[in-house]
């Protein structure tokens, strides 16, 4: 793992005034407001502004904010038909995929379902992250929670555990989190290596789904439709979208990358200006990686 050192608190900084950014624009869309007014809302010299997102996602504001229109997610949808049917191989033929997390997915068991976390051992804490500050929380079988902070307290965020693992003991260690947090986020000298492993509580449909979401690619997107199909029931979209509002491990299993067929971002538990952010962020990514490669 990663030294806690190299989880740069800098990227929650930074993310706090990207979300302002993101929501002004959002709120002003009509006015169409220039670069010099949405950084002065965030209280920033149109200089500071350009800086800071170079920082933060390695392109300027104006690019980045390209990646968040409604004719960009459209563009999207229709790069990403019938993305999920096809099988990459280790993941190597899909160019986002490259600078994409490697994830294993792993299910509890029938009994492990009904003893809801007894005799288990949850270590949580929290980390700076380039989306926010965040909570992670691992088991030894796998990570089992993460959650943006967005205000939580601490017992918040424990009781959102217990919601999911009540019979489980926690254990608070923020410097392993620090560590894990490494692996998590994709940092820029990240490569493939070893799956992360999930370890997750739901229902048979939910962890289908759930699987469904960890093979978009990054810096893709597809449809609720999409997701709904590709489990072998198309008609089940809203019971997808429910699923999909249980997401434990939000980033890590990619529900961000799910949205509405007529480009709308549709919601996201861990707020809409955040899956603005991740979407702009993984796309300037995956174009990063790609014009690279070239």
């Amino acid at each position: 793992m990663q030294d806690k050192e190299d989880i740069n608190p800098q990227w929650s900084l930074d993310y706090e005034i990207v979300e302002k950014a993101i929501h002004f624009i959002e709120e002003n869309y009509n006015a169409r407001p220039s670069l010099a007014v949405v950084a002065a809302s965030v209280n920033l010299s149109e200089f500071h502004f350009q800086k800071l997102f170079s920082r933060w996602v390695g392109i300027s504001p104006k690019r980045f904010l390209q990646y968040l229109t409604k004719e960009y997610a459209k563009k999207l949808l229709d790069e990403s038909k019938n993305l999920l049917d096809v099988t990459y191989d280790a993941g190597l033929s899909s160019p986002g995929r490259l600078h994409d997390l490697f994830i294993q997915c792993e299910a509890v068991t029938p009994g492990e379902y009904k003893s809801r976390g007894m005799g288990l051992e949850i270590v949580y804490g929290i980390s700076p992250s380039p989306f926010g500050d965040c909570m992670i929380a691992y088991t030894p079988r796998g990570i089992c929670a993460l959650k943006f902070v967005r205000g939580n307290t601490i017992r918040d965020l424990e009781d959102h555990l217990l919601s999911q693992w009540p019979r489980a003991s926690l254990k608070m260690d923020h410097k392993a989190i620090k560590n894990l947090a490494g692996l998590v986020f994709p940092f820029n000298d990240q490569s493939a290596g070893a799956p992360l492993h999930l370890y997750v509580r739901g229902t048979n449909f939910q962890i289908k789904v759930w699987e469904a979401l960890t093979k978009i690619p990054l810096g893709s997107t597809v449809t609720y439709e999409d997701i709904a199909r590709h489990i072998g029931l198309p008609k089940a979209t809203r019971a997808v979208g429910t699923a999909i509002g249980k997401n434990p491990i939000p980033f890590l299993i990619p529900c961000h990358r799910v949205i509405r067929k007529i480009g709308e971002l549709g919601n996201y538990g861990e707020g809409r200006d955040r899956k603005k952010a991740l979407i702009g962020w993984e796309a300037a990514k995956k174009n990063q990686l790609i014009k690279n490669q070239e």
